[in-house]
């Protein structure tokens, strides 16, 4: 009899001036005091609620993911109009167009995976856009995940004021040979000597104040602009967080070139 009355429920859902409210709250309380109604409904109908099933999660993961997307061309527009700080100091490390119209600043961390992931694409970057980009290497490294990777910043910010940019060949096989790098100074010594300079002296200006100093600046101004995770880029001050893909970035610079930002 509980389940005759289910239909005759729902018709005058359907064609009467019963408000929706009044209807859901009938249904609602219909079902919840019979449920053997949809469990009955579904082993009569097992393929027509899969395929259901399937289309509403389809349907779902579409929504979100253009939910996302509307969200972070939002960020995006904002952060042209408004773009995060950085400063690019004079005895900077450049890498790609000296004058490039376009700056990538990085803030990173040699231990992370997601970094060399990084690596890879910022490599794409600046051969897509040869000449019109700048990258500046930045550090942030994890202390607490990542043991060694001040280490390796230290390391590479005393190549950098001993053999300039031999600090990228330091940066890139490093990121390349992740999984030797917990092996700490013994390492790192081995590939200073690999590139031809003097371990000794390395060693020692990567423990001055001079070099911690400018890691600990690299740090706070990464923190200043919100990077707590690494890898962390602002392309002309606008954030990426994360290792995203190179159409990420093209999506980026596009914008700002229709902006006249570059």
């Amino acid at each position: 009899m509980k389940k005759l009355l289910f239909l005759p429920l729902a018709i005058v859902g359907l064609n009467s001036c019963t408000s929706d409210r009044d209807f859901k709250a009938q249904l609602e309380k219909t079902l919840s005091e019979n449920p053997e109604i949809i469990t009955k409904t579904i082993e009569k109908n097992p393929q027509k609620f899969m395929t259901a099933l399937r289309d509403m999660a389809q349907n779902a993961r579409k929504k979100a993911a253009l939910a996302q997307e509307q969200n972070v061309e939002k960020e995006i527009n904002e952060y042209i109009k408004s773009p995060m700080k950085f400063n690019i100091r004079n005895d900077e490390l450049i890498r790609g167009s000296l004058n490039g119209k376009i700056t990538i600043v990085e803030y990173s961390d040699f231990q992370c995976p997601f970094c060399s992931r990084g690596m890879q694409t910022v490599k794409e970057i600046l051969k897509k856009y040869d000449g019109e980009v700048s990258f500046v290497y930045k550090h942030l490294p994890i202390d607490n995940l990542h043991p060694k990777a001040r280490l390796a910043s230290q390391y590479y910010e005393a190549i950098r004021i001993v053999a300039g940019k031999k600090a990228f060949l330091f940066h890139d096989q490093i990121l390349t040979e992740q999984a030797k790098i917990r092996h700490g100074r013994k390492y790192f010594d081995k590939v200073v000597k690999d590139l031809g300079l003097d371990v000794k002296r390395i060693a020692k200006v990567a423990q001055s104040e001079k070099v911690k100093l400018r890691i600990n600046e690299d740090e706070k101004e990464a923190a200043k602009n919100g990077f707590s995770g690494t890898p962390g880029f602002l392309v002309q001050g606008v954030p990426v967080r994360g290792a995203y893909p190179l159409a990420h970035f093209d999506k980026i610079i596009q914008k700002l070139k229709l902006a006249k930002k570059i």
